[in-house]
């Protein structure tokens, strides 16, 4: 009765006892996720107090989600998604514990840290495409928009729980204890996925394009698909402009807000708790109709809300803002997903949800280099509020277009979806 009260008719996923156990393990290695996320980039600040560290740390974190991505969803296609996900989770458990062995031993350095973060960023990515292709053969059809509205949430549901457990781990543990329960959680769900049988191999096949050629006929779609090609614009916007305060935190809360990872721990917890909700809104709400209202307004008020947060130095009104990031920030990752959905060619799906991962989560990595890098001149408060009110611009721009953008991603017959070039 709990999830259909949570989530409402998005719970039927969870009567599956196969999904319902997937989506245990995955809820546990997100959580595990998001705390290594945190505690790699207050590591790097104690290590050096350079927000150009902080923002090459990021990089290279998240900066594999802009290249092996690409390659992961063909290759998950080839070699079956149980076998990659297993791989993906195996290497991260590995990483982990080893980073965790680094810190209690007093052996880690800044170098060592990221090439750490770089391997474990290319591990993840490799695994992710797959994460998601997995869940249509867990499931049947009816109940697939149950699945992601589902781990939509619980995704960001990790959001909250993972930064609250490693801020408080890390004032009373330090950064080496939560690493190894980072390792534990990733191992957790790789014995999850050990005891799930379903036969995902891939049929045999004597004539196979060449990987980077399928990619280049992807990305040539998107560039021609007006409607589409408007949405991955603003992605690649957010994600430059907007989203690069997720990994400079550490030095934002001790430079601008003089507080410690419990800070930290809040502002995390505040940008999950504004996703969380705009999560369950959307389950509930389950149609299309507005979403490029939707997304065109998330633009403004993502970039409204980070650069308000930059303009006070209580933490707790920074929180607020914060939260509001979520809100609009899910909301319009949301949106720009179901829009590409419902648009896209069935023969292209794959590698256009791959560029979508790539121009939504991983330019962040690009972004947060650059502003990083120009905190050192201007300050921190100055380079984010800066990218903030350079989505303004976007906003206007997306503005004067939002009612033929709309016909364009809402309006037009399945028929035709998937047709129209630029």
């Amino acid at each position: 009765m709990l999830p259909t009260a949570v989530f409402g008719n998005a719970a039927q996923a969870l009567r599956i006892p196969l999904f319902r156990r997937y989506w245990v393990g995955h809820l546990l290695a997100s959580t595990g996720r998001w705390m290594y996320r945190m505690s790699i980039g207050w590591l790097a600040w104690e290590l050096t107090g350079s927000t150009v560290w902080l923002g090459l740390i990021a990089f290279a974190d998240l900066v594999p989600t802009a290249i092996v991505t690409i390659l992961a969803g063909a290759i998950a296609d080839r070699f079956g998604c149980v076998r990659i996900i297993r791989m993906s989770l195996l290497m991260t458990t590995i990483l982990a514990a080893t980073l965790g062995v680094l810190v209690l031993t007093g052996w880690i350095t800044i170098e060592l840290l990221l090439l750490i973060a770089l391997l474990n960023g290319c591990a993840e990515s490799l695994g992710q495409p797959a994460r998601l292709a997995i869940v249509n053969a867990l499931v049947g059809k009816r109940e697939l928009p149950s699945a992601i509205a589902i781990g939509s949430a619980s995704f960001n549901a990790s959001r909250i729980i993972g930064p609250a457990i490693a801020g408080g781990l890390i004032v009373w543990t330090g950064t080496g204890v939560v690493m190894l329960l980072c390792a534990v959680s990733f191992l957790a769900f790789f014995l999850v996925i050990r005891t799930i049988r379903i036969n995902d191999a891939p049929a045999p096949s004597k004539d196979q394009a060449s990987l980077l050629r399928e990619v280049a006929l992807g990305f040539v779609y998107v560039m021609e698909h007006k409607g589409i090609r408007f949405v991955m614009i603003l992605l690649t916007a957010t994600s430059l402009l907007i989203r690069p305060v997720i990994e400079l935190l550490p030095g934002v809360v001790e430079k601008v807000f003089h507080v410690g990872p419990t800070g930290l721990s809040l502002i995390l917890g505040s940008i999950g708790a504004g996703a969380v909700v705009a999560s369950l809104w959307l389950a509930r709400r389950g149609e299309s109709s507005g979403l490029t209202r939707l997304l065109v307004l998330s633009t403004l008020a993502t970039g409204l809300a980070v650069a308000l947060s930059m303009q006070f130095d209580q933490i707790w009104l920074a929180a607020i803002f914060f939260g509001v990031m979520g809100v609009f920030m899910l909301s319009g990752n949301v949106a720009a997903q179901t829009l590409i959905q419902n648009n896209v060619t069935p023969a292209l799906r794959a590698r256009v949800m791959g560029l979508f991962i790539v121009f939504g989560h991983g330019l962040p990595a690009v972004g947060a280099l650059i502003q990083g890098w120009l905190a050192t001149y201007v300050g921190l408060q100055a380079a984010i509020g800066g990218g903030a009110l350079l989505m303004l611009g976007v906003w206007a721009w997306a503005f004067s277009l939002r009612k033929t953008m709309a016909r364009e991603l809402e309006h037009a017959s399945p028929a035709r979806r998937g047709d129209k070039g630029g």
